[in-house]
């Protein structure tokens, strides 16, 4: 069968399952089968598929994607987060648009925390969105900056699709879980300044609500004891890898400790909420282990058939510049965005674009990256983006769908002008991991 057939007959029948609604795993384990049997060898080519899953469930590189999630539970079901929150408010006062900003540090704070874009955005909806709209922020300044720091959870570690990103595609998961925290750090000082903008172009759009006068100890005591303790897991996972103290699994147990320790130190540690944590665990982590098992065997009978190499000798025959293969992988992936999830994202590009950025001399710590800032853009990207409906979700009845639309439009243009700076000064991208020596 000729490679251009195997291709759009793979990704063809991928796209039919996954319209009539089967779940992502399944659809390209239905894929897999039809095609390891007829393109790997029948009986021969299914036992294949059955090794190829086990092997690459069994990598202990996987291990931190489920100890990150966990870590993340911990935080959002012992409640440590909401406290965070109204410690951040005290002591961001006398500035425009003061709450929004307030959901843009409390968002890259827990984001830094718990590594889960829907935890993020929910915890911030649900929180401060209420208490904003009610003392009559604009739909723009109150759902944009929070849906737009939700979604930095996916760039900032610890994040567990980082670690999907550097099992799938082969890069260095430590130096890609450090390599997204300059271009994080960047995107938040943006929503800020765009914040303070609007705020005080239109200053209609963020009515005046400082805090009532306080002395000192009053504003900061909270942070104090609220924040900076749960600073010292972030230290605690991140320090470990930039130290080369711990490999990322090891990082990611550590984390886990240290949250359950700042938990018990709270008071906050239940048998409920343990037990809460650990299924919704199990559950992603399971979800997620499906999806690498299809993944490796896709990837395989791309391989196998001819139409990873015969795309990619297409490719190389229009003598294209590694910029302009860069910016053609970006453009697809964003145009991917808006109608599939980011797993999907994943298994269906990597298999292609991996090969192809290597050819091309593209570094992969960058193409990393640049698939973590896709995939959060895809959050926010309209008609499908998850985020979107997530804070529809917290909402209430009187905001419309419209209404969400509009108000992460600023946002997702902060994100895309760092996309293109992370493209135009890969350094923003390689200098923490290069520290690391990844």
């Amino acid at each position: 069968m000729d490679w251009p057939l195997t291709l759009c007959l793979m990704l063809g029948g991928l796209v039919l399952l996954l319209a009539i609604g089967l779940p992502v795993a399944f659809g390209f384990i239905a894929v897999n089968v039809v095609g390891a049997f007829f393109i790997l060898g029948g009986e021969n080519g299914l036992v294949q598929m059955a090794r190829n899953s086990v092997q690459s469930v069994s990598s202990f590189q996987l291990v931190p994607i489920a100890l990150f999630i966990l870590m993340g539970e911990i935080m959002f079901q012992c409640r440590l987060a909401h406290r965070a929150i109204d410690a951040v408010d005290r002591v961001v006062t006398r500035i425009p648009g003061r709450l929004s900003i307030v959901s843009v540090l409390a968002g890259t704070i827990f984001a830094a925390l718990s590594g889960s874009t829907i935890a993020n955005t929910a915890m911030l909806g649900s929180t401060l969105l209420p208490s904003m709209l009610k003392r009559g922020y604009h739909p723009m300044l109150a759902m944009g900056p929070i849906m737009g720091s939700g979604a930095i959870a996916m760039l900032i570690p610890p994040s567990a699709l980082a670690v999907l990103v550097g099992s799938l595609a082969g890069i260095s998961i430590a130096g890609l879980l450090v390599a997204g925290i300059i271009p994080a750090l960047i995107l938040s000082a943006l929503f800020v300044a765009v914040i303070i903008s609007v705020a005080t172009l239109r200053p209609q759009y963020a009515p005046s609500d400082d805090l009532p006068e306080m002395d000192l100890w009053s504003r900061w005591q909270p942070f104090l004891v609220h924040v900076v303790p749960l600073s010292g897991i972030f230290v605690v996972v991140i320090g470990s890898l930039l130290a080369g103290l711990a490999t990322p699994s090891e990082s990611a147990a550590l984390g886990c400790v240290a949250a359950l320790i700042a938990a018990a130190a709270y008071r906050s540690v239940s048998a409920d909420a343990l037990m809460t944590a650990v299924m919704e665990t199990v559950k992603l982590s399971v979800m997620i282990l499906f999806i690498i098992a299809a993944s490796q065997t896709f990837s395989q009978i791309l391989s196998f058939s001819g139409a990873t190499r015969g795309l990619i000798g297409l490719i190389e025959a229009y003598d294209l510049t590694p910029m302009q293969i860069l910016l053609g992988i970006i453009l697809i992936l964003l145009f991917l965005g808006c109608f599939i999830d980011q797993v999907s994202m994943l298994m269906v590009t990597v298999p292609i674009f991996v090969p192809l950025a290597a050819s091309a001399g593209i570094d992969k710590i960058v193409l990393g990256v640049i698939y973590l800032l896709t995939m959060e853009i895809a959050l926010l990207t309209p008609p499908f983006g998850l985020l979107l409906f997530v804070m529809q979700g917290v909402a209430p009845p009187q905001i419309r769908m419209r209404d969400i639309y509009s108000a992460v439009v600023p946002f997702l243009a902060a994100k895309l002008f760092v996309l293109a700076l992370v493209v135009l000064f890969p350094l923003l991208g390689t200098w923490l991991p290069a520290q690391l020596g990844r």
